[in-house]
Protein backbone atom coordinates (compact mmCIF):
# COMPACT_ATOMS: atom_id res chain seq x y z
CA UNK A 1 0.00 0.00 0.00
CA UNK A 2 1.46 3.37 -1.00
CA UNK A 3 1.59 6.21 1.53
CA UNK A 4 2.28 9.90 0.99
CA UNK A 5 5.82 10.91 2.01
CA UNK A 6 5.98 13.66 4.59
CA UNK A 7 7.01 16.29 2.04
CA UNK A 8 4.22 15.29 -0.31
CA UNK A 9 1.69 15.40 2.52
CA UNK A 10 2.88 18.89 3.43
CA UNK A 11 2.50 20.01 -0.19
CA UNK A 12 -1.00 18.56 -0.29
CA UNK A 13 -2.00 20.46 2.83
CA UNK A 14 -0.52 23.68 1.47
CA UNK A 15 -2.25 23.30 -1.88
CA UNK A 16 -5.54 22.56 -0.17
CA UNK A 17 -5.26 25.75 1.84
CA UNK A 18 -4.66 27.74 -1.33
CA UNK A 19 -7.08 25.83 -3.53
CA UNK A 20 -10.31 26.17 -1.58
CA UNK A 21 -10.70 29.99 -1.78
CA UNK A 22 -9.45 30.08 -5.38
CA UNK A 23 -11.92 27.47 -6.53
CA UNK A 24 -14.74 29.09 -4.57
CA UNK A 25 -14.35 32.18 -6.79
CA UNK A 26 -15.26 30.08 -9.84
CA UNK A 27 -18.16 28.23 -8.27
CA UNK A 28 -21.48 28.03 -10.06
CA UNK A 29 -25.15 27.29 -9.54
CA UNK A 30 -25.69 25.36 -12.77
CA UNK A 31 -23.73 22.88 -14.85
CA UNK A 32 -22.53 25.57 -17.26
CA UNK A 33 -19.06 26.12 -15.81
CA UNK A 34 -18.47 22.71 -14.26
CA UNK A 35 -16.06 21.40 -16.90
CA UNK A 36 -13.53 24.24 -16.65
CA UNK A 37 -13.84 24.22 -12.86
CA UNK A 38 -13.05 20.50 -12.75
CA UNK A 39 -9.96 20.91 -14.92
CA UNK A 40 -8.75 23.69 -12.65
CA UNK A 41 -9.37 21.52 -9.59
CA UNK A 42 -7.42 18.63 -11.09
CA UNK A 43 -4.40 20.90 -11.59
CA UNK A 44 -4.63 22.04 -7.97
CA UNK A 45 -4.93 18.44 -6.74
CA UNK A 46 -1.93 17.35 -8.80
CA UNK A 47 0.08 20.24 -7.40
CA UNK A 48 -0.94 19.05 -3.95
CA UNK A 49 0.57 15.62 -4.56
CA UNK A 50 -2.37 13.53 -5.77
CA UNK A 51 -1.18 11.05 -8.41
CA UNK A 52 -2.33 11.24 -12.02
CA UNK A 53 -3.58 7.66 -11.78
CA UNK A 54 -5.88 8.57 -8.88
CA UNK A 55 -7.08 11.71 -10.64
CA UNK A 56 -7.88 9.74 -13.77
CA UNK A 57 -9.66 6.85 -12.07
CA UNK A 58 -11.57 9.08 -9.64
CA UNK A 59 -12.36 12.14 -11.76
CA UNK A 60 -11.81 11.07 -15.37
CA UNK A 61 -15.50 10.60 -16.14
CA UNK A 62 -17.07 12.79 -13.45
CA UNK A 63 -20.00 15.00 -14.44
CA UNK A 64 -22.24 17.51 -12.68
CA UNK A 65 -25.10 15.84 -10.78
CA UNK A 66 -28.26 17.95 -10.41
CA UNK A 67 -29.81 15.27 -8.18
CA UNK A 68 -27.16 15.97 -5.53
CA UNK A 69 -28.02 19.67 -5.58
CA UNK A 70 -31.71 18.89 -5.20
CA UNK A 71 -31.04 16.63 -2.24
CA UNK A 72 -28.80 19.25 -0.66
CA UNK A 73 -31.58 21.82 -0.84
CA UNK A 74 -34.25 19.53 0.63
CA UNK A 75 -32.86 18.10 3.88
CA UNK A 76 -35.71 17.52 6.33
CA UNK A 77 -35.07 14.56 8.65
CA UNK A 78 -33.45 16.64 11.41
CA UNK A 79 -36.55 18.84 11.64
CA UNK A 80 -38.65 15.92 12.93
CA UNK A 81 -39.85 15.46 16.50
CA UNK A 82 -37.93 12.91 18.58
CA UNK A 83 -40.74 10.36 18.26
CA UNK A 84 -40.92 10.77 14.50
CA UNK A 85 -37.15 10.65 14.20
CA UNK A 86 -36.97 7.43 16.21
CA UNK A 87 -39.69 5.86 14.09
CA UNK A 88 -37.68 6.63 10.98
CA UNK A 89 -34.12 6.00 12.16
CA UNK A 90 -34.39 3.61 15.13
CA UNK A 91 -37.70 1.72 15.04
CA UNK A 92 -38.51 -1.24 17.28
CA UNK A 93 -37.25 -3.65 14.62
CA UNK A 94 -33.83 -1.98 14.81
CA UNK A 95 -33.73 -2.39 18.59
CA UNK A 96 -34.38 -6.11 18.22
CA UNK A 97 -31.85 -6.48 15.42
CA UNK A 98 -29.27 -4.39 17.27
CA UNK A 99 -29.47 -6.59 20.36
CA UNK A 100 -28.87 -9.60 18.15
CA UNK A 101 -25.88 -7.93 16.54
CA UNK A 102 -24.37 -7.18 19.94
CA UNK A 103 -24.78 -10.81 20.96
CA UNK A 104 -23.29 -12.10 17.69
CA UNK A 105 -20.33 -9.72 17.74
CA UNK A 106 -19.63 -9.59 21.46
CA UNK A 107 -15.96 -10.59 21.20
CA UNK A 108 -15.21 -7.95 18.56
CA UNK A 109 -17.15 -5.27 20.43
CA UNK A 110 -15.44 -6.16 23.70
CA UNK A 111 -12.01 -5.80 22.09
CA UNK A 112 -12.99 -2.44 20.64
CA UNK A 113 -14.40 -1.26 23.97
CA UNK A 114 -11.22 -2.37 25.75
CA UNK A 115 -9.06 -0.45 23.23
CA UNK A 116 -11.10 2.76 22.93
CA UNK A 117 -13.38 2.82 25.97
CA UNK A 118 -16.60 3.29 23.98
CA UNK A 119 -19.59 1.20 25.02
CA UNK A 120 -20.72 -1.37 22.48
CA UNK A 121 -24.33 -0.21 22.44
CA UNK A 122 -23.32 3.29 21.31
CA UNK A 123 -21.33 1.88 18.39
CA UNK A 124 -24.16 -0.41 17.33
CA UNK A 125 -26.69 2.42 17.72
CA UNK A 126 -24.63 4.66 15.42
CA UNK A 127 -24.25 1.79 12.96
CA UNK A 128 -28.00 1.22 12.96
CA UNK A 129 -29.04 4.85 12.70
CA UNK A 130 -26.57 5.71 9.98
CA UNK A 131 -27.04 2.82 7.55
CA UNK A 132 -29.34 0.18 9.05
CA UNK A 133 -26.28 -1.77 10.26
CA UNK A 134 -24.54 -1.45 6.92
CA UNK A 135 -27.49 -2.32 4.70
CA UNK A 136 -27.91 1.17 3.22
CA UNK A 137 -24.52 2.82 2.93
CA UNK A 138 -25.43 4.49 -0.35
CA UNK A 139 -24.59 3.70 -3.95
CA UNK A 140 -23.78 7.13 -5.36
CA UNK A 141 -20.39 7.92 -6.83
CA UNK A 142 -18.54 9.74 -4.04
CA UNK A 143 -16.40 11.71 -6.46
CA UNK A 144 -19.31 12.85 -8.59
CA UNK A 145 -21.19 14.00 -5.49
CA UNK A 146 -18.23 15.78 -3.93
CA UNK A 147 -17.16 17.42 -7.19
CA UNK A 148 -20.71 18.70 -7.73
CA UNK A 149 -20.90 20.10 -4.20
CA UNK A 150 -17.39 21.56 -4.43
CA UNK A 151 -18.37 23.45 -7.57
CA UNK A 152 -21.73 24.55 -6.11
CA UNK A 153 -21.53 27.96 -4.45
CA UNK A 154 -23.41 27.13 -1.24
CA UNK A 155 -20.55 25.35 0.59
CA UNK A 156 -17.77 25.25 -1.98
CA UNK A 157 -14.80 25.57 0.38
CA UNK A 158 -16.05 22.84 2.72
CA UNK A 159 -16.67 20.29 -0.02
CA UNK A 160 -13.46 21.14 -1.89
CA UNK A 161 -11.55 19.99 1.20
CA UNK A 162 -13.71 16.85 1.35
CA UNK A 163 -13.01 16.10 -2.30
CA UNK A 164 -9.26 16.44 -1.74
CA UNK A 165 -9.52 14.11 1.24
CA UNK A 166 -11.47 11.52 -0.77
CA UNK A 167 -8.75 11.54 -3.40
CA UNK A 168 -6.12 10.96 -0.73
CA UNK A 169 -8.06 7.96 0.62
CA UNK A 170 -7.61 6.36 -2.79
CA UNK A 171 -4.06 7.63 -3.22
CA UNK A 172 -2.87 6.12 0.05
CA UNK A 173 -4.35 2.74 -0.88
CA UNK A 174 -7.29 2.33 1.49
CA UNK A 175 -9.91 2.03 -1.28
CA UNK A 176 -10.06 1.88 -5.06
CA UNK A 177 -11.80 4.79 -6.77
CA UNK A 178 -14.37 2.38 -8.23
CA UNK A 179 -15.33 1.25 -4.71
CA UNK A 180 -15.98 4.77 -3.44
CA UNK A 181 -19.77 4.65 -3.37
CA UNK A 182 -21.78 6.28 -0.62
CA UNK A 183 -24.43 8.81 0.31
CA UNK A 184 -25.37 11.85 -1.74
CA UNK A 185 -23.24 14.30 0.28
CA UNK A 186 -20.11 12.16 0.05
CA UNK A 187 -20.47 10.24 3.32
CA UNK A 188 -18.48 7.03 3.14
CA UNK A 189 -19.04 3.61 4.64
CA UNK A 190 -21.23 1.89 7.16
CA UNK A 191 -21.19 4.70 9.71
CA UNK A 192 -21.03 7.47 7.10
CA UNK A 193 -17.67 9.12 7.68
CA UNK A 194 -16.90 12.35 5.87
CA UNK A 195 -13.70 11.98 3.87
CA UNK A 196 -11.61 14.25 6.11
CA UNK A 197 -12.71 12.25 9.15
CA UNK A 198 -11.88 9.03 7.29
CA UNK A 199 -8.31 10.28 6.90
CA UNK A 200 -8.05 11.39 10.53
CA UNK A 201 -9.79 8.62 12.46
CA UNK A 202 -10.09 5.44 10.37
CA UNK A 203 -8.11 2.50 11.78
CA UNK A 204 -7.12 -0.90 10.43
CA UNK A 205 -8.63 -3.07 13.16
CA UNK A 206 -8.83 -6.30 11.13
CA UNK A 207 -5.10 -6.13 10.33
CA UNK A 208 -5.33 -6.42 6.53
CA UNK A 209 -3.23 -3.29 5.93
CA UNK A 210 -6.10 -1.07 4.81
CA UNK A 211 -8.59 1.16 6.59
CA UNK A 212 -11.77 -0.04 4.97
CA UNK A 213 -14.93 1.65 6.21
CA UNK A 214 -17.06 0.27 3.39
CA UNK A 215 -16.61 -3.50 3.74
CA UNK A 216 -14.75 -4.26 7.00
CA UNK A 217 -17.06 -4.46 10.02
CA UNK A 218 -14.10 -4.43 12.37
CA UNK A 219 -12.61 -1.31 10.79
CA UNK A 220 -16.01 0.40 10.74
CA UNK A 221 -16.81 -0.10 14.42
CA UNK A 222 -13.27 0.51 15.69
CA UNK A 223 -12.92 3.68 13.61
CA UNK A 224 -16.22 4.97 14.98
CA UNK A 225 -14.94 4.29 18.49
CA UNK A 226 -11.65 6.00 17.68
CA UNK A 227 -13.52 9.09 16.46
CA UNK A 228 -15.40 9.35 19.75
CA UNK A 229 -12.30 8.68 21.84
CA UNK A 230 -10.31 11.34 20.00
CA UNK A 231 -13.14 13.80 20.67
CA UNK A 232 -12.93 13.19 24.42
CA UNK A 233 -15.13 10.17 25.13
CA UNK A 234 -14.77 9.12 28.78
CA UNK A 235 -14.60 5.36 29.22
CA UNK A 236 -17.49 4.02 31.27
CA UNK A 237 -19.27 7.37 31.63
CA UNK A 238 -22.92 7.87 30.71
CA UNK A 239 -24.09 9.19 27.36
CA UNK A 240 -27.65 10.33 28.07
CA UNK A 241 -28.58 14.04 28.34
CA UNK A 242 -26.80 15.60 31.31
CA UNK A 243 -24.14 12.85 31.45
CA UNK A 244 -20.47 13.39 30.50
CA UNK A 245 -20.44 11.69 27.11
CA UNK A 246 -23.63 13.24 25.78
CA UNK A 247 -21.58 16.26 24.68
CA UNK A 248 -19.43 13.96 22.55
CA UNK A 249 -22.49 13.00 20.53
CA UNK A 250 -22.55 16.61 19.38
CA UNK A 251 -19.19 15.96 17.72
CA UNK A 252 -20.71 13.06 15.82
CA UNK A 253 -23.81 14.95 14.66
CA UNK A 254 -24.82 18.55 15.34
CA UNK A 255 -28.58 17.95 15.23
CA UNK A 256 -30.16 17.89 18.71
CA UNK A 257 -32.80 15.36 17.69
CA UNK A 258 -30.06 13.04 16.42
CA UNK A 259 -28.12 13.26 19.69
CA UNK A 260 -31.24 12.57 21.73
CA UNK A 261 -32.28 9.74 19.43
CA UNK A 262 -28.85 8.13 19.51
CA UNK A 263 -28.70 8.18 23.31
CA UNK A 264 -32.21 6.73 23.53
CA UNK A 265 -31.46 4.01 20.97
CA UNK A 266 -28.27 2.99 22.76
CA UNK A 267 -30.10 2.88 26.09
CA UNK A 268 -32.67 0.52 24.59
CA UNK A 269 -29.93 -1.71 23.22
CA UNK A 270 -28.23 -1.89 26.61
CA UNK A 271 -31.40 -2.91 28.49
Amino acid sequence: MRRLPLLRAALAAAALTVAAPALAQSCGNSSAGFGPWLESFKRQAAAGGISQNTLQTALGNVSYDPKVISLDRNQKSFKLSLDAFMERRAPASFVKKGKGIIAQNRDLLNRIEQRYGVQKEILVAIWGMETGFGANSGNMNIFRSLATLSYDCRRSDFFTEELMAALEIVDRGDKRAADMKGAWAGEIGQTQFLAKNYLRYAVDFDGDGRRDLIRSKADVLASTANFLKQHGWIAGAGYNPGEPNFARLVDWNRATVYQQGLALFATKLAN
